[in-house]
């Protein structure tokens, strides 16, 4: 049985089934080249989601996202910040005044990029207690 098979025993639409296993070469889930795979590289670390949702609120200087999430380190920020304009999902603009300022945006992809993670949200709003549980018996085991 392949995976794609289970998913058709369990009920899930045949429409997702393609984001899992290439047709052409039944290719193991989650391959490097699968969409699902990608997205959880560029957004699946500790600090992304969170600088994500302080720069849906707009245009932050560096000052702004450090104060506003809490526990983030400046080598952490930094590197997140750099990920995403790599990525292009984040604008950075620089001022030539001093002292330097620089400021941080959503690009055009990067809206893009969270009307999904909205979505996500709403989910983890609707399944809250579950998600607690959860959490609340990782941390019992550590």
């Amino acid at each position: 049985m392949t995976y794609t098979d289970s998913f058709f025993q369990v009920g899930t639409p045949k429409l997702y089934s393609y984001l899992m296993v290439s047709k052409k070469e039944q290719e193991p889930l989650l391959n490097k080249n699968c969409p699902i795979r990608q997205v959880i590289n560029i957004v699946g670390d500790k600090w992304t989601l969170p600088v994500l949702y302080v720069l849906i609120q707009g245009t932050k200087r560096y000052s702004e996202l450090k104060r506003e999430i809490p526990g983030i380190s400046k080598k952490m920020l930094t590197q997140t910040l750099r990920k995403l304009e790599s990525d292009n999902i984040v604008n950075r603009t620089v001022y030539p005044v001093v002292p330097p300022k620089t400021e941080y945006n959503l690009t055009v992809f990067g809206n893009k990029l969270i009307e999904p993670l909205f979505v996500l949200a709403d989910w983890a709003e609707a399944h809250q207690a579950e998600l607690q549980t959860i959490c609340d018996r990782r941390n019992q085991n550590k």
